[in-house]
């Protein structure tokens, strides 16, 4: 099979790459002592319910399948409402996100001269399963067996295979055609050689949909651009014969070649691709699952690994208009973000170093590609600006330097610190030139507008009660500052200086090592001093001038714990308030804010006593770091078993939960709470 595959493919820059993807596989399988089980695998199925007939196109009531960053999903058929097809193709191509069609490929088969129905799909439908690697729906009636297989070839085309058997003892004269119906979301469809065009008033993503088989295509018509039939060949079953339809759909920028998929298309081998994608995907849930704490070995947490995983594959883009490297989406399922963010990245690419680190390191290098002269890195950043702007009225926390040291960890590409670390010690410093008002080496979150909601987006924690009598003070020319200085930001650029001191060591830079292990020290001392209360036993922020404390105890009062940067008897204090039950360890503890305090208030503030997984993991990643390992551990027990439908099949991984019931909210398919799930269960 495999002498086949590459046979049958043209070395074109898209082909290349799947066959060092293949090389690679083949590579890795031979190295093992036992072959790959096929238990990996089965672990994501049917781990998310992706069942949904969408009413139209704007029906966003059940999840979406993707792979290979494409910008395109489908989704199964309700079982209620079957088509001999899948739901879709979802388009994230434009209008952030939209349904192109009920399903834009529908197969009809008949037979006879009266063309009799050959299947009632309602009551024939037998079997719908979802793997993180390929869709499968399966019908059976008295004479025929159909199975219908999905999988993406690419980054820009997905294939669809409907295997026709005949299980009766007689001939069966099978007639085929292929309908579909775009909705009316300014698409046109105009007829090709084997197929048809798609052409989009709104997006330069061009749609192709196209037969591959042995069977011949003997005409199409369209309906007012709209509508389309594909009548192919009649044909003879013989009892126990099969016979394969496979389609082609495809949606393209115009950066990428249609030509090289074209003809990559006209000679890749489904069940190669198939097996290729099954292969690759095993790979990376046994380097998920193999990599578990001790604690955490029940099949229950296999399977929410399996969840994060298919989270994260399904949220993850091809480079396209204004993004020039791979990265992932905070959630395809919200339109507003159909982006990229600058906190999530880095926290999506630290998820993503414990089994794909090529993407974690691109999701890393796409933010850097919107980094400002100065050192300024945008907020969030978009393919197509016509839809929505890039935000440069501020960045994010600074965790950029943590999540490439997370990466050169797991692969030591020394070429990828060389080229990060200059950007990185930039962006670094831009926050002392920037964001530290009175110049006493402690920073403050802003803006480069002078508006205070941005400079409160800039702290990631929009709405949190700190910033609730917040001023906003001018530094310079396009630099703002709170006027308070931040536990969290001076604990994640304490931490920072440590990793780039590290990143320059192995760059061979000892001066620049040298004065940020210095530079930490000082800082450390700061931390500990300044925001710490005695009497509390808690870090709050400060005013600027370090003598006010900004009382109301938050998640960032562990960052410090996180950091490394509190002392042994001041973690001790923090852990007490963490795991009191009237406090922080709720129903899915360590939630944004102590469940004690007068403006806890889950469901009306986005940062105001939800739980957020980001968080979460700071406080238990901080226990973890002064020896509190039994509370650690049963934290994560109590957040995933809290946290509704986490630990079980078909619910999404959402942006954050209620502290006190457990209820998902916000967006589904969340990636930083994914990219969180597998740092919690993972070994460092």
């Amino acid at each position: 099979m495999i002498r086949r595959f590459f046979s049958s493919l043209l070395i074109t820059k898209e082909s290349a790459l799947i066959l060092c993807l293949l090389m690679s596989v083949i590579v890795y399988s031979c190295k093992q002592k036992n072959p790959i089980k096929k238990k990996y695998l089965t672990y994501s199925k049917n781990v998310l319910d992706y069942h949904i007939t969408p009413k139209d196109s704007l029906d966003k009531s059940g999840l979406m399948f993707s792979d290979q960053g494409a910008w395109f999903a489908y989704s199964l058929p309700k079982t209620e409402d079957p088509i001999i097809g899948f739901s879709g193709p979802f388009l994230m191509t434009q209008q952030n996100g939209i349904w192109s069609s009920r399903s834009l490929s529908k197969l009809y088969f008949t037979t006879g001269q009266n063309k009799k129905p050959l299947l009632d799909i309602k009551s024939d439908l037998k079997e719908q399963y979802s793997y993180t690697s390929h869709l499968e729906q399966t019908f059976k009636s008295e004479s025929i067996q159909l199975k219908q297989e999905l999988v993406f070839m690419s980054g820009h085309t997905a294939l669809q295979r409907t295997t026709i058997t005949n299980i009766s003892k007689r001939s069966i004269q099978l007639n085929t055609s292929i309908q579909g119906t775009i909705s009316n979301i300014g698409i046109t469809i105009s007829k090709e050689n084997n197929g048809i065009k798609l052409h989009s008033e709104k997006s330069s993503a061009v749609g192709y949909i196209r037969t591959k088989n042995d069977i011949e295509l003997i005409d199409h018509n369209l309906v007012e651009n709209r509508f389309y039939t594909i009548h192919l060949k009649t044909l003879n079953l013989q009892p126990n014969e099969s016979k394969e339809i496979t389609i082609s759909q495809t949606f393209i920028f115009p950066e990428y070649s249609w030509e090289s998929e074209k003809k990559l298309i006209a000679n890749v081998d489904f069940d190669s691709v198939l097996n290729l994608k099954k292969t690759e995907k095993k790979i990376q849930l046994e380097s998920l699952i193999n990599n578990r704490k001790t604690p955490f070995q029940d099949d229950k947490y296999a399977q929410v690994l399996a969840k994060a995983h298919l989270t994260l594959q399904n949220n993850w883009r091809l480079p396209a208009g204004e993004i020039k490297h791979e990265g992932l989406f905070p959630s395809y399922h919200y339109k507003w973000f159909n982006g990229f963010w600058s906190w999530d990245s880095w926290k999506h690419a630290v998820g993503l170093s414990y089994y794909n680190t090529a993407l974690a390191k691109k999701q890393m290098k796409l933010m850097f590609e919107f980094q400002n002269d100065d050192g300024f890195v945008a907020d969030c950043v978009y393919r197509d600006t016509l839809i929505e702007k890039h935000n440069y009225r501020d960045t994010k926390p600074p965790l950029s330097v943590w999540a490439v040291s997370k990466i050169y960890k797991k692969d030591h590409d020394i070429s990828f610190i060389k080229e990060m670390y200059p950007k990185l010690k930039k962006y670094h410093y831009w926050w002392y030139k920037k964001r530290d008002h009175d110049n006493d080496g402690l920073c403050e979150y802003g803006s480069t507008d002078g508006s205070l909601i941005a400079a409160k987006w800039e702290s990631g924690m929009d709405n949190a009660i700190r910033f609730d009598n917040s001023k906003i003070l001018k530094n310079s020319q396009n630099a703002y500052s709170i006027n308070q200085e931040s536990v969290d930001l001076n604990a994640y650029l304490y931490a920072e200086k440590l990793y780039l001191a590290e990143l320059a060591s192995a760059l061979q830079k000892p001066d620049d090592s040298i004065t940020l292990v210095n530079e930490a020290k000082q800082l450390k001392v700061k931390i500990q001093t300044q925001f710490y209360d005695e009497k509390d036993g808690w870090f709050y922020d400060t005013n600027i001038e370090g003598t006010l404390f900004i009382k109301g105890e938050g998640s960032e009062g562990w960052t410090a714990l996180w950091a490394n940067a509190a002392t042994q008897k001041q973690a001790e204090a923090v852990k007490n308030k963490m795991m009191n039950p009237e406090k922080f360890f709720t129903k899915v503890p360590f939630q944004t804010m102590s469940a004690d305090h007068e403006k806890f208030a889950p469901l009306k503030g986005y940062w105001r006593g939800p739980n957020w997984l980001d968080q979460a993991y700071f406080g238990v990643k901080g226990l973890r770091n002064y020896g509190f390992n039994d509370d650690a551990n049963k934290a994560t027990i109590q957040i995933l078993e809290g946290a509704e439908g986490l630990l079980e099949k078909g619910q999404s991984i959402r942006e954050n939960y209620h502290p006190l019931t457990g209820e998902g909210l916000h967006a589904q398919n969340f990636s930083w709470s994914a990219a969180h799930i597998i740092m919690l269960l993972l070994k460092n």
